[in-house]
């Protein structure tokens, strides 16, 4: 299964982040227990804190048009939308991890803009698109320097069944596709800090 072996590593302007980080600094006080699907909390799963940015803000846009740009080189899917309409913005302190999991395995959350009728319901069409969209890819901004934390290393298996590791530099930003099984391994000490998301598609054919 080729897809298992996709990914891809950007580097991004260390300026921009050093931005990015100022202007997202008020989201570290709103940062909480990380939740898995349906809102439950599983602290043998995943082990984590985050809170979430809106799509209204200016990093999304910006880290849209990497996401574009490499899906256009390396994967060439047909892409809507970020999932939920934000971005992710996660923590994961000393004793932290994010055990194996795959990201299409998890219902999307993605509601059409269109959502009411006149008479009040929500239009078949709206709930066939809201039905057929899942995650496609997947991707995740390094914004803690490999300095400042030990372990904590995004890591992914491949098709063979062989793990590798994601770079640790900052503002590594890795898009891949989400069907991909990875985890973040326990942080062993320091803070490693990030921001994930999940774009959306059509369902496969």
């Amino acid at each position: 299964m080729a897809h298992l072996a996709c990914y891809e590593f950007t580097q991004l302007p260390i300026e921009i982040i050093d931005i990015l980080e100022n202007d997202i600094s008020e989201y570290n006080l709103q940062t909480d227990t990380s939740l898995l699907i349906n809102n439950k909390e599983n602290k043998n799963i995943r082990n984590s804190n985050n809170a979430w940015i809106p799509e209204s803000h200016w990093i999304a846009g910006w880290l849209w048009y990497y996401i574009q740009r490499v899906n256009r080189k390396n994967f060439c899917y047909d892409l809507l939308d970020i999932d939920n309409g934000t971005l992710q913005y996660t923590h994961y302190g000393a004793g932290q991890f994010y055990n194996w999991h795959r990201d299409d395995d998890i219902d999307t959350s993605y509601t059409p803009e269109a959502k009411v009728m006149t008479n009040g319901n929500i239009g078949m069409d709206q709930l066939k698109i809201q039905g057929e969209m899942v995650r496609k890819l997947s991707f995740s901004l390094q914004l803690s320097a490999p300095e400042d934390y030990r372990g904590g290393e995004l890591e992914f298996i491949d098709n063979n069944n062989k793990p590798f590791l994601a770079p640790k530099q900052r503002g590594t930003m890795v898009v891949f596709d989400s069907r991909l099984r990875h985890r973040v391994r326990k942080v062993k000490s320091g803070l490693r800090k990030s921001i994930v998301g999940w774009v959306l598609g059509p369902r496969w054919k």
